[in-house]
């Protein structure tokens, strides 16, 4: 190749350059500062946020990939190559300190257990410190969403179990290890997957989670529920608990102990969970069962939705048409009831059960703020503890991925909900 074509193909490359890094450093930006959090246009840029804020280090690897391919193409020939790897490496500055405030999630949860359990924490304190399941765990978190926990817990028999006449819907899977026996008589966690009330699956949320807890020798249950448009509220609460029944009734043919049965789940799940957990027994959401015992001994909601009302002015607007239309098909003007009962910060009262909230600080879709604000409520009225961890940097479902914050997550949910059974059988023991 001549000078000449082979200068305007290194102009070229130069120029494609910039614009791939501006394109990458714009995407890290976004992954530590989201682009309109609170409004509409949040709910664009929470996808490559989402990626990026828990795969930083993938990241950074597929930038220096495309940059040494530029590179190879005669990019960094240019001065606007140069500049291209100038803010190339801006960027992976960024996103290295990215992956270095994730590290920060265990002190963070343990600063906020402490404060909510005192000195009854370190009677659930997880074996595996959270140091050392990050450092052991290096393949896991390389591995991002692939790693298939699924297989390794739920076995042909345990899923597609139904416990309502729904369908697919009204079907459960059971996780547990495969050497659990079935008189086990070992702690429940039951998880509510999310998906705006509309889409979701109980295969596809808090994987890393149940498999924690299963390994340690709990059992989890994964529901589905009817979704909207088909569904229209209350059916969606209405099936969780009716799975809550089914468990209480049939757990402990599965190594379960139906009398420590604690209840999980992620947004449209956060607020199934923590609604559930706060409506124990509540007849107008058992129609049928009124007399099914569907109480919790623990809640952990994960950036749930806890009101529908905007009572405190922490809730998204946008979402006010969305509910309308394919949840509650009324307005709320119209059906105002039935959008309070809906809520769960109306039903935050003194006999709330141990509830651990979970929120990330970056959260585009759910505001931390409405998190704070019930957290807020329950601490004025609950008798029981009252955990909250607000996790900086983290988006919207950030615990999908076998990330640091999910590993540290997982370890400060089990610490939590194993000082909550040390404490339960404490009182039992003093009111005996």
């Amino acid at each position: 190749m001549s000078r000449r074509p082979r200068l305007e193909s290194d102009r070229r490359w130069g120029k494609w350059f910039l614009a791939s890094a501006v394109l990458g450093a714009a995407n890290t930006l976004n992954a530590r500062r989201p682009i309109g959090r609170r409004g509409r246009v949040g709910t664009f840029f929470f996808f490559p946020s989402w990626l990026t804020a828990e795969l930083p280090l993938h990241a950074l690897g597929w930038q220096a990939i495309a940059s040494v391919g530029f590179a190879r193409k005669g990019a960094l020939r240019t001065p606007a190559g140069i500049a291209g790897l100038g803010v190339s490496a801006a960027s992976w500055a960024g996103l290295v300190k990215i992956w270095r405030q994730s590290l920060e999630a265990g002190e963070i949860f343990d600063d906020a257990l402490r404060d909510a359990l005192g000195d009854e924490l370190d009677a659930g304190r997880d074996p595996m410190a959270a140091d050392d399941t990050v450092r052991i765990d290096r393949r896991r978190i390389a591995a991002g969403p692939l790693t298939r926990w699924r297989k390794r817990y739920v076995t042909p028999d345990n899923t597609g179990i139904a416990y309502g006449e729904a369908g697919r819907r009204n079907q459960l899977d059971v996780w547990k290890r495969h050497d659990l026996p079935d008189d086990a008589s070992a702690p429940v966690l039951v998880q509510v997957h999310g998906g705006a009330w509309v889409i979701g699956d109980k295969e596809q949320q808090a994987l890393p989670l149940m498999a924690h807890m299963a390994e340690r020798g709990w059992v989890c249950v994964a529901v589905n529920y009817r979704l909207s448009p088909r569904a229209t509220w209350p059916d969606h609460v209405v099936d969780v608990k009716r799975a809550l029944a089914w468990v209480k009734d049939n757990i402990a043919n599965y190594g379960g102990d139906p009398n420590f049965v604690a209840i999980t789940g992620g947004s449209a799940g956060g607020h199934l969970s923590s609604l559930a957990a706060l409506t124990a027994n509540e007849a107008t959401f058992q129609p049928g069962f009124e007399d099914a015992d569907t109480s919790v001994a623990a809640a952990v909601p994960f950036y749930g939705v806890y009101d529908f009302t905007n009572r405190d002015g922490t809730g998204l607007a946008s979402m006010e048409s969305m509910l309308t239309r394919l949840v509650f098909k009324t307005t709320l003007a119209d059906g105002r009831d039935d959008w309070e009962r809906a809520s769960t910060m109306s039903w935050v009262g003194p006999d709330a059960p141990p509830f651990f909230v979970i929120h990330g600080s970056n959260d585009t879709l759910v505001p931390v703020e409405q998190a704070r604000s019930f957290v807020a409520m329950l601490r004025a009225e609950s008798k029981n503890p009252v955990a909250f961890a607000e996790l900086p940097g983290a988006q919207h479902a950030f615990e999908v991925f076998d990330s640091p914050r999910t590993l540290f997550t997982a370890g400060a949910v089990h610490r939590f909900l194993e000082a909550v059974r040390v404490r339960e059988g404490q009182q039992a023991n003093i009111d005996a």
